[in-house]
């Protein structure tokens, strides 16, 4: 097998498990001191404790801790995760990522490329909606329960890896397929735990039965 076919193999690998999740958001360009308008670029990827929208099959929200301890040093922000045309990234420290308690916060300075130059044009006349981000999520990184309509709920309380992120023309609907895999997982986990309760107190009666 040629190298290159390795490459490509392992680069499935790895983005097979990715999520992307977008929303609508205000995109601002930053203002100079002096009044005059600058080409930095500001936004939250992602937002913290706020129940999404109707996913399809569940709603979903991001805890206040998803992003502890997630390295953060080779994130790419583009414009509609056109990876074609990035627009900064933190391991050339051209993006700035920072996390607070509203979510977590991307800024940058557009670049002088014709990317670059067509986005600022557009958060300006305000043709760009939202935000949207890529990433991954650590075993054992969500948590799943029954809303009190009946719908699932998912709280992502560990991000494992977060790939890219940046302003999006339209949110667009999210493919939810890794999301139905945790679920599934998540179910199997919790049928095991209780098979193996069920074992636990046949076994523990057995004992008591024996004594008597």
């Amino acid at each position: 097998m040629g190298k290159e076919k390795i490459i490509n193999l392992i680069i499935k690998g790895q983005m097979s498990n990715t999520e992307k999740r977008a929303f609508e958001s205000s995109i601002e360009i930053r203002m100079n001191e002096d009044g005059t308008e600058s080409r930095t670029i500001t936004g939250y990827g992602a937002v913290f404790n706020k129940w999404s929208s109707n996913l399809g099959w569940f709603r979903e929200k991001m805890d206040r801790t998803a992003f502890d301890n997630v390295d953060m040093s080779g994130v790419i922000a583009t414009f509609n995760h056109d990876f074609n045309n990035v627009l900064a990234r933190s391991d050339s420290d051209t993006l700035r990522l920072s996390v607070d308690d509203y979510g977590l916060r991307y800024e940058f300075e557009a670049p002088n490329t014709t990317a670059g130059n067509d986005l600022l044009e557009n958060v300006r006349v305000g043709n760009v909606k939202g935000s949207s981000f890529m990433f991954t999520v650590a075993d054992s990184g969500t948590e799943w329960r029954k809303g009190e309509d009946g719908m699932d709920e998912r709280t992502i309380k560990q991000v494992e890896r977060l790939i890219e992120l940046g302003p999006v023309t339209v949110p667009a609907y999210p493919d939810t397929t890794v999301a139905k895999r945790d679920l599934e997982s998540a179910k199997e986990a919790e049928k095991k735990e209780d098979m193996c309760s069920v074992v636990d107190t046949e076994r523990k009666y057995k004992q008591l039965r024996a004594k008597i």
